[in-house]
């Protein structure tokens, strides 16, 4: 299993990196459980998997294996995306681990840094890599991120600026995105 991360997401200062932690979420016994989670944009269905945060998921899970339902599962993670979503919590304090190979693993870390309320292009990431040849294994690869929202994903967007495919949906990211903007954005977005 991926190594845990201990999540803090943008903070302002660019410093939100993951590290490894001891704890977890409960349940450590190595069988997955969920839960769902009423939000704004549609239920969320977090999953947890040896006492970490293995997905969160947008809209119907189809038939991914998410494991058994447990509503009480998880209170902190569903206190904080209560949070978030009420524009009190910027940050996440949550032990992750996603599952994917060396290269979206990277490609994670890199979303984790992006800051509340700002965004980065798909080449800005490709070059924080070292490649700006890498921008298309980018997209596919924050395409393929399993933690929605605690993992920034909505936060990359096109070169020019435009709003670019989301496994959440367009409405989503845009709704994440403004969300996240601040008060200065949102009045000259009505200008």
């Amino acid at each position: 299993m991926a190594a845990l991360i201990h999540q803090r997401l943008g903070s302002g200062s660019g410093s939100g990196r993951g590290r490894a932690v001891v704890r977890g979420l409960g349940h450590n016994d190595g069988v997955p459980r969920h839960r769902v989670i009423p939000s704004p944009i549609g239920p969320l269905t977090l999953v947890v998997d040896g006492g970490a945060v293995t997905h969160l998921l947008m809209g119907d899970t189809g038939n991914r294996e998410v494991g058994e339902r447990d509503d009480a599962l998880l209170p902190r993670a569903a206190e904080q995306l209560g949070e978030y979503f009420a524009g009190e919590r910027s940050t996440f304090d949550l032990p992750l681990a996603p599952s994917g190979d060396d290269f979206k693993q990277r490609v994670w870390a890199l979303l984790r840094e992006i800051p509340y309320g700002e965004t980065r292009s798909y080449g800005d990431l490709a070059r924080a890599l070292g490649d700006v040849g890498l921008s298309q294994a980018v997209g596919t690869a924050n395409a393929r991120n399993p933690i929605a929202i605690v993992v920034p994903c909505h936060r990359v967007i096109g070169s020019d600026g435009s709003l670019t495919g989301y496994a959440g949906g367009l409405e989503r990211k845009r709704f994440l995105l403004s969300l996240e903007d601040t008060e200065e954005q949102r009045a000259a977005r009505l200008f």
